[in-house]
This record gives C-alpha cells, structure tokens and sequence, in this order.
C-alpha cells in the first residue's frame, strides 16, 4: 500500500529564476540536505519528481525518501557545501562537495555537479547527479557541519 502524498505546498522562489532567486534556491538546498530528514528534504520535489544520482534512477517522493534513508545511514556525519554554477528559465546548475565517513570511519570528500528543473510552483521535477569520491584523512576535512549563520564564503576546490 502506497503512503498518501503530502499536498504540493509552493516553494518560492518561483521560476523563471535570476541571480538573486537562483542563488536563494541553491542555499535552501543546500540547508535541507544538511538537515539529513528525508521526508523534510522531499518535500521540496514533485511528487513525480525524477532522479538520477551517480547511476541510480529515483522517481517520485516515496523512492526519493527511500534513497535518501539509505544513503545517510551510510554516510554518516555528512555535511554539504552547495554553489550555484549558472541558470536559465526554469533549471538552475550547480557544483557542491560534502564530506562523510563510513561506518569503518574512512572520511571521503565527494565532489559533484547537478542540473535540476524545476515546476511552475518551485518545486524541483528533475534532478540529475554526477558525483566523484575522493578518499581522505579526519585531518583533511575542511566542511564541519552546516554553515553558520551569514556564511557566505565559496566552497573550496
């Protein structure tokens, strides 16, 4: 039996997006995603939302809350630095990094692009994930957590 679907709350800003709305929508991206609450974070896609992330295919809120289950019960302490890398009409680029450790404590520092498109009320219908992993020392982490408050420094290459 299917879990009924949240009502499709609008999610300002709204499409088509300038520099100002784009950036707001990466930001609030990115402090959901810190958060680590599938269900808060699903919210914020269609509720036929479309994924691929690395060369896995997600679709709709049930799968997307799933996935993310999944994957922050695998990467633990995970925290995310997203930034906004260009946009046009309805789709917003953006290139982010996050850092975790697995359950054996290896950290890894994961370097990404997404394309995302979103619907007329802002929320996100498709997003689409290349990520690279990269193998790293505790010593070398450099992303502890989300950003304080007024942090608007890039995120590091």
């Amino acid at each position: 039996m299917s879990t009924p679907q949240p009502a499709e709350e609008p999610r300002p800003p709204f499409p088509p997006f300038d520099a100002e709305s784009a950036a707001k929508k990466v930001r609030a991206a990115e402090n959901a995603w810190n958060t680590r609450d599938p269900q808060k974070v699903s919210l914020a896609y269609t509720a036929d939302t479309v994924w691929r992330n690395r060369d896995q295919w997600v679709s709709g809120r049930e799968e997307v809350v799933a996935f993310l289950t999944a994957k922050w019960e695998r990467e633990l302490d995970y925290a995310l630095r997203k930034a906004l890398w260009t946009y046009a009409g309805n789709r917003i680029a953006v290139r982010f990094q996050y850092e975790c450790h697995d359950a054996d404590g290896q950290w890894w520092r994961c370097y990404g692009n997404e394309n995302w498109e979103f619907a007329e009320n802002g929320l996100m219908r498709r997003r689409e994930a290349s990520i690279n992993d990269l193998r790293i020392d505790a010593s070398q982490r450099r992303i502890h957590g989300p950003r304080a408050e007024g942090d608007e420094s890039e995120i590091p290459i």
